[in-house]
């Protein structure tokens, strides 16, 4: 395998990766084999995939039961497009499918290929219909620090994280962000749910009134921020944010691509989270990663919009990709759909989420240098920081707190991932998971924290309120 390594190190453009180093040293792992909830490398090691690849990979590794789905719908019909009014069984059972899991409200599914492509059609949708109702100058587009939204030209911009903007002219002229429901670094000293909601709800009116109202035309929010930092909202948030953008005529786009399909312990973290959105971004979650497919769900008010004044004043509406409604992709999907609800795999997520955040809680209570555990359903996160007198402070991100830990568990044979924007580590295992492989991955993680804890000590790096 020494070969097939040196083919990736001279050859694989890495995504998230430091492009430098990856020609020097080469991949930290490659995978060769998976099952369950492990993967095999080339070298015969055995790691737990905490993160179920990217968060996506619900049902486990290995399961015949979707590749034997693509397979046969290979063979049947390998590809065919959906331009033109064409169609395919697959993508027709699968949209009222997916609607008919959702939120009420929604009537109909575009399917593209990837959660940034679901958010980038979004922005598109939003600006249409707009401009169908003749208000073409309402074009402003809201996020939130710390949210995910993916990598394109406009997501890559929507997404809150100033690691995805620099060098690369983001974020576009019309995007506007405010605060993420932070309880760590956001919330005030004794500041209460409501509270805390209340504060968050009016930044976002100020912002709105001050950019004016006519110009905004959107917010778009995970109902659980992931890669920022798996920031869950405190209760209540969602009902009053809603309250403000409905006083302004502003869309709700709520980004599924995590959450979506079980992983909170319900269907859609809309439901979880009491948030009404307009339009919804689907992905991951909808075949468990094992093809790539996305969705964006229309709500009958941004719908009828489009099929009526839209169509009458623009004609065929004027965007869709060479994969859209991808019939192989729609097979995985429906396959893995069967196994969500006969293995009862949503309702597992929720029960076993209780059981890792609870356990995670425990296992991290008296380590000097956690700050914060927290998660929802199958999601969870330990964020390391500095306490001091006066309270938590944030690492110098030079120490690279949560990757050495990351790095210290995959040698021990755990993924887990160190997102950026901080020090925190995140869980998110398949939802196949048992209580055995959450204490393994916990207890590992644990060891990984206490060697870097040891080591910043070593190297000086704490206070004496840490030591």
């Amino acid at each position: 395998m020494a070969h097939i390594r040196d083919l990736d190190r001279n050859y694989v453009f890495h995504p998230f990766s430091m492009a430098n180093a990856h020609e020097q040293s080469g991949a930290a792992m490659m995978a060769q084999t998976a099952q369950g909830c492990w993967i095999t490398d080339d070298a015969g090691k055995r790691y737990f995939d905490a993160m179920a690849g990217l968060w996506c990979v619900n049902v486990g590794y290995g399961r015949d039961r979707i590749a034997d789905a693509m397979a046969d719908q290979a063979r049947k019909l390998s590809y065919f497009h959906g331009f033109s009014s064409m169609a395919t069984e697959p993508a027709a059972v699968l949209a009222e499918r997916v609607i008919s899991k959702a939120p009420k409200g929604f009537r109909k599914v575009f399917f593209g290929a990837s959660g940034s492509d679901a958010n980038d059609t979004q922005v598109k949708l939003v600006w249409f219909y707009n401009n169908a109702r003749d208000m073409p100058q309402k074009k402003k587009i809201i996020s939130r620090d710390r949210g995910y939204h993916g990598v394109t030209v406009m997501t890559g911009g929507l997404t809150g994280l100033p690691g995805l903007h620099a060098g690369f002219d983001l974020p576009l002229p019309m995007i506007r962000h405010v605060s993420a429901p932070h309880n760590l670094w956001t919330r005030l000293p004794d500041e209460t749910d409501a509270a805390f909601s209340d504060r968050l709800a009016q930044e976002l009116e100020d912002l709105i009134v001050a950019e004016g109202p006519d110009t905004v035309a959107a917010f778009i929010a995970e109902p659980v921020m992931g890669a920022g930092g798996v920031i869950v909202p405190p209760d209540g948030y969602f009902p009053k944010i809603q309250a403000v953008l409905d006083r302004y005529d502003v869309l709700l786009i709520a980004d599924e691509v995590i959450c979506g399909f079980g992983r909170l312990g319900t269907w859609f973290g809309s439901e979880k989270m009491d948030m009404t959105p307009d339009l919804m971004s689907v992905a991951k979650g909808i075949t468990s990663g094992y093809a790539p497919l996305s969705g964006v769900l229309v709500g009958e008010k941004v719908w009828s919009v489009i099929s009526g004044q839209g169509a009458a004043k623009f004609g065929a509406f004027g965007h869709g990709y060479t994969y859209t409604a991808h019939p192989v992709m729609a097979a995985a999907a429906l396959a893995n759909l069967d196994i969500l609800e006969e293995d009862n795999l949503v309702s597992r997520a929720g029960e076993m989420g209780t059981y890792l955040n609870t356990t995670l809680k425990q296992a991290f209570a008296d380590l000097p240098i956690a700050a914060e555990v927290r998660g929802l359903g199958l999601v969870a996160a330990v964020e390391f920081a500095q306490p001091t007198s006066e309270g938590w402070r944030k690492f110098d991100p030079k120490l690279t707190v949560a990757a050495r830990i990351v790095r210290a568990a995959l040698e021990d044979g755990v993924i887990a991932r160190a997102l950026p924007n901080g020090d925190a580590v995140s869980f998110s295992p398949p939802f196949i998971v048992t209580h055995e492989e959450i204490d393994l991955a916990i207890s590992t993680i644990r060891r990984a924290a206490e060697q870097i804890y040891s080591a910043l000590k070593a190297e000086g790096q704490l206070t004496t309120t840490a030591a």
